[in-house]
């Protein structure tokens, strides 16, 4: 029907519009359709895929997401059960609600699940809330007592992080753990690894945590100690390795670890040797970090390494800071780095002379590679001047190195990598000098500085003061490059960018 002036009514309007309208909802309702039944589909497909095909899929999963999968289809409800590996941790969004969560179906699974079914890797980190760590606890002992684990893990996190925790709140974390660890000793003592954070023990409780985990073979302690400048004394028959970060330990000493391969010391405090070796026969690698303060004792490899001569992989990380190590006679130097295979030095501070890392080259004939980065890592460094008057940070010098054997060569060193690579005279002299007393070098392969991505949040004024990196992008610059430092064919310089 039309008006007068020839235009379809409003009737005849509404009608065509609640005809396309019922079309939508048709073609809609036909699309969810198609959709369930694909979903369906798919479904019944991942339901019929064999049951250990599915456990290797749900176990490479965190545990509460694997759950929420097997939610999805009746035929997986059984499968969480029969995992395998189980790794329970809180999310960083909604922390408590995710730690309830984590306690409840430690104890929900671990209490269902079939005794027959070895638990081949069992990790729980949570935070230590005196409620949920007991539940987790005492499901993980009842574990321990009834059925086959093969390697339990537990990372217990505070409320509270390290730099905003008081004394009070270290030693009040300190005593909740020792609770914890005295209602459930059995769950502690089947654990193989244990990593602690932020807490303050009495002088025995750490002996007493080692004497009562048997098993265990990895150990973190990170803002831990027995109370500023104690000594901490490590005795244990299954260690295999050990991490301090910043502990305020006057000195870790290692009394007695006859398994103990790996040692890493992150940030001491103490103005003497930070490590003791005692009975370590199987330590060969070792790692040490720290930023120097003008309180620090320059370290001497000879003496704190004179009763570890197997050695083969050193990392020394100087945090873009003053350099803590003092060059050494190679006399004195070879009986404890004869066998060193790997060395690692991390975050030189830029513009120091880097022939003193020379030392370690005359005094390991067995080296095979070393690897440096030149880099002030802004963020990781305290560049306010206030600070650093207060901590009384070193300011930046060249550690001198002249050669004890001029003429010296070094046959097994092949390969040179270097992190922060600056077509300057430093490097370049740095480069020329390796190759030349490093006989059978083969490989030498150049990076540009590395890519932090909190770096570009520093302040505009320190973004300001750092020299924009001149790494060559070409190719024909690398190649200019390559030609100006002179090598011999058989070692081949490598540009990775």
């Amino acid at each position: 029907m039309k008006n007068k002036n020839g235009r379809p009514r409003k009737s005849a309007l509404n009608q065509a519009a609640a005809g396309n309208k019922n079309g939508r909802r048709k073609r809609n309702l036909k699309a969810t359709r198609n959709e369930a039944a694909a979903s369906n589909a798919n479904e019944d497909r991942l339901s019929k895929l064999p049951n250990d095909l599915l456990l290797n899929i749900l176990e490479r999963l965190d545990t509460l997401d694997a759950i929420r999968t097997c939610i999805l289809s009746r035929q997986m409800l059984k499968l969480p059960t029969m995992l395998s590996r189980l790794y329970l941790t809180f999310s960083l969004k909604g922390v408590l609600r995710t730690n309830h969560a984590v306690a409840y179906v430690t104890d929900n699974i671990l209490s269902t699940r079939s005794p027959e079914v070895t638990i081949s890797e069992l990790k729980i980190r949570f935070l230590l809330l005196p409620n949920d760590s007991l539940i987790i606890g005492r499901s993980v002992a009842r574990a321990m007592a009834t059925q086959k684990v093969a390697a339990a893990e537990f990372e217990i996190v505070t409320k509270k992080r390290y730099s905003l925790c008081s004394s009070a709140d270290l030693l009040q974390f300190g005593k909740q753990f020792n609770d914890l660890f005295g209602a459930c000793p059995h769950a502690f003592a089947g654990l193989t690894s244990l990593w602690l954070q932020n807490m303050r023990f009495g002088e025995l409780d750490i002996p007493n945590i080692l004497s009562t985990c048997k098993l265990l073979e990895y150990l973190r302690l990170s803002h831990c100690d027995s109370g500023v400048h104690a000594v901490l004394q490590v005795e244990h028959d299954q260690l295999v390795e050990l991490e301090v970060d910043y502990g305020k330990f006057q000195r870790v000493e290692l009394i007695s670890l006859p398994k103990l391969q790996r040692m890493t010391y992150d940030n001491w405090f103490s103005s003497q040797d930070p490590l003791y070796f005692g009975f370590v026969p199987q330590l060969s690698k070792l790692s040490l970090i720290k930023t120097r303060i003008r309180s620090d004792k320059t370290l001497e490899l000879s003496q704190l390494l004179a009763n570890v001569p197997n050695i083969d992989y050193l990392r020394l990380d100087f945090r873009s800071e003053k350099i803590w190590i003092l060059p050494e006679c190679p006399k004195l130097l070879k009986p404890v780095l004869n066998k060193l295979q790997h060395v690692n030095l991390d975050h030189l501070p830029e513009g120091c002379d880097l022939a003193w890392t020379m030392f370690i080259l005359e005094a390991a004939p067995s080296l095979k590679e070393l690897c440096i980065t030149v880099w002030d890592h802004w963020c990781i460094m305290i560049t306010n001047k206030e600070l650093r008057k207060k901590y009384c940070f070193c300011e930046k010098a060249d550690v001198k190195w002249k050669p004890y054997a001029p003429d010296f060569k070094h046959k097994n060193l092949a390969k040179l990598t270097i992190y922060g690579f600056q077509p300057d005279d430093n490097f370049m002299r740095y480069i020329r000098c390796v190759a030349e007393h490093a006989v059978n070098i083969t490989e030498i392969s150049l990076h540009d500085r590395k890519v932090c991505g909190r770096c570009g949040d520093l302040d505009p004024e320190i973004k300001d003061s750092v020299c924009p990196s001149r790494y060559p992008p070409t190719a024909e610059e690398r190649k200019q490059i390559t030609e100006a430092l002179g090598l011999s064919s058989v070692a081949v310089v490598h540009f990775r960018s």
